[in-house]
């Protein structure tokens, strides 16, 4: 696997799995969410490359972090998240958010990794 610089863009799927945005029945990336909240938040500006291909910075990224974060976990309307976004108040919540969303990642990443070992004890009864 190659490692890239933290600063570089990343693709759609990427982002999907930063953010934990998982399809619970095919356990696939959910990369439309990412799609339907570029139409609704102005914020979330992706450089859009060869064959409509979408890249996101950083700075989009903690944009998306804090959506989902308030759709999410918040339970906020599209039309509140609008209005936090548009305000000062966003950026007291960079804290909060990026905290959750690391800590749902990190406790997501534990438990498949249990879940390997306890595959790999299984195969050696």
């Amino acid at each position: 696997m190659i490692n890239k610089n933290l600063d570089a863009y990343k693709s759609i799927g990427e982002v999907a799995k930063i953010l934990d945005l998982v399809n619970v029945k095919k356990g696939t990336f959910n990369t439309h969410t990412i799609r339907f909240w570029e139409k609704e938040f102005k914020q979330i500006k992706p450089k859009i490359l060869n064959g409509n291909r979408r890249y996101y910075n950083n700075q989009t990224i903690e944009v998306l972090k804090k959506v989902k974060f308030l759709l999410k976990e918040q339970g906020m309307t599209i039309n509140g998240v609008k209005k936090v976004l548009n305000s000062d108040k966003s950026l007291n919540l960079d804290e909060l958010s990026n905290n959750s969303i690391s800590a749902n990642y990190n406790f997501r990443n534990r438990l498949k990794n249990i879940s390997n070992l306890v595959k790999q004890i299984k195969k050696l009864k």
